[in-house]
C-alpha cells in the first residue's frame, strides 16, 4: 500500500508504528490531503496475541497503514528493542487530537460503532469540547458475533456524508476486519479502528486515571469495573504475552533485535 507508515518495530511479527500522538496526528493529515484510502489500528496486548493465534488478523494488523501502540507493555518493549523515543498512541488520546486540530483543518468526521445512547452522548461531549468540529455522520450498528461486509445502504449513507475520517469503534478484532473488509468501498480517506474511545469520551463507561494509564495498570482499573466482560481479555492474554515475550527474548523463537518487517 503506496504511502503507508512503513518504519515498524517488530513485536512478534507484528509491525508497530514507531511514532507518537503527533506524528500520527501527522501522517493522518497527510492521508486525508492526499486522499489515500487507508485504515489504522489501535493495538493494544490483546492484539498482539489474538494475532499469535489467527495468521489472517495478523495479515489485516501488518498491511494497515498505521498500527499506534494502545497499551504501555508495547511501549516498554519497543524501548527495549532501542526504540528509545518511543511513545503511547492511546486511543481516546489519538481521537481527541484528531477532532480538536482538526476543526480549523475543516476535517470532517463520522463515527460508526456504539449504540444510539452513546452515540447521541458522544456528539454532546465532543460538541462541548470542540465546538467547531464537523460531524457528518453516525450510526450505531446492529450487534455482530463477527465482521462482515456492510450492507450497501450502510456504506452508501457513509460515502454520501463525505466524511475525512470514519472512527470505527466496535471492539477489536471485530473492527480490524470490518476495515479490512470494507475498506475498497468506502471513499473516506482514513478509517480508524478506535476501541472503547466511543465509551471514553461519551463518559458513558468510567477511564482509568492517568497515572495508572502511565503505569502500565489501567488494564487491572478496566478489569475491576467490567471483570465478566475482560476477564479473558487482560487475565489470559497478558499471561500469553509475557509468555510470548520471553520465548523470543530468551530462547530467540522471535526475533527479538531492532529491524523493520519489510
Amino acid at each position: 500500500m503506496a504511502g503507508v507508515f512503513s518504519d515498524r518495530i517488530n513485536i512478534l511479527g507484528v509491525g508497530v508504528s514507531e511514532l507518537n500522538l503527533g506524528l500520527a496526528f501527522q501522517k493522518i493529515g497527510e492521508w486525508i490531503k492526499e486522499r489515500r484510502r487507508v485504515y489504522v489500528c489501535v493495538a493494544p496486548v490483546s492484539t498482539i496475541c489474538d494475532c499469535q493465534r489467527d495468521r489472517a488478523y495478523k495479515e489485516i494488523i501488518n498491511s494497515a497503514a498505521m498500527v499506534t501502540a494502545d497499551g504501555m507493555p508495547l511501549v516498554w518493549i519497543s524501548r527495549l528493542k532501542g526504540y528509545k523515543n518511543k511513545k503511547r498512541t492511546y486511543g481516546p488520546e489519538l481521537m481527541s487530537l484528531v477532532c480538536d486540530k482538526g476543526q480549523v483543518l475543516g476535517y470532517r468526521h463520522f463515527f460508526y460503532g456504539a449504540d444510539e445512547k452513546t452515540l447521541c452522548s458522544l456528539r454532546e461531549k465532543l460538541k462541548q469540547r470542540f465546538p467547531g468540529i464537523d460531524i457528518v455522520g453516525m450510526y450505531g450498528p446492529p450487534f455482530l458475533k463477527k465482521a462482515e461486509p456492510e450492507k450497501k445502504e450502510i456504506i452508501d449513507m457513509i460515502n454520501s456524508a463525505r466524511p475525512d475520517i470514519l472512527w470505527v469503534g466496535i471492539g477489536s478484532p471485530k473492527q480490524d476486519f470490518w476495515m479490512s473488509l470494507n475498506r475498497e468501498r468506502l471513499n473516506a480517506p482514513v478509517m480508524v479502528g478506535i476501541g472503547a474511545a466511543f465509551d471514553f469520551l461519551a463518559e458513558v463507561k468510567l477511564q482509568a486515571p492517568a497515572w495508572m494509564r502511565e503505569c502500565g495498570l489501567e488494564w487491572l482499573f478496566r478489569l475491576v469495573t467490567e471483570p465478566k466482560r475482560l476477564w479473558r481479555r487482560y487475565l489470559v492474554n497478558n499471561t500469553l504475552f509475557v509468555y510470548y515475550i520471553v520465548l523470543e527474548f530468551f530462547l530467540g523463537i522471535f526475533p527479538f533485535k531492532r529491524r523493520r518487517l519489510w
